[in-house]
């Protein structure tokens, strides 16, 4: 069965997001850019657009690696690669930009805001599992 930690970004707070079950299952397959329906992070009412992640060994997705394997890249900069000096290139491990069952975590911003603020719709979450 999937499991996800979901980071949710709305420009200003990121929110840690515990996803499993049918609604894990509805993220796989997806690839970094798409936009999905809130509802399945716990958030009715808001758009979602996914930013990235990291699989369980902690290795990044890239936007520009298709696929769901990993593969040492020859990077210059981005996303798991940082220069300190110019010109410096470096071959990585990096993950493709499809979302897998060895993903463990999900970068999301907000891009349609909802009804309800954010806080207040975790915390019910955060209540119905405590009474679990």
């Amino acid at each position: 069965m999937a499991e996800f930690k979901v980071v949710v970004s709305d420009g200003k707070h990121s929110y840690n997001v515990k996803v499993e079950g049918h609604h894990a299952n509805s993220l796989i397959g997806k690839k970094i850019g798409d936009e999905v329906d809130g509802i399945f992070v716990s958030l009715p009412g808001y758009k979602l657009q996914i930013t990235g992640g990291s699989d369980a060994d902690g290795f990044v997705m890239r936007r520009d690696v298709p696929g769901i394997s990993r593969r040492k890249i020859l990077i210059t900069k981005g996303v798991g690669f940082k220069p300190k000096d110019k010109g410096v290139r470096k071959r990585k491990t990096v993950c493709g930009n499809t979302i897998t069952l060895n993903i463990s975590q999900i970068n999301m911003k907000v891009i349609k805001k909802g009804a309800k603020p954010i806080e207040e719709l975790l915390k019910a979450v955060e209540k119905t599992e405590e009474k679990k």
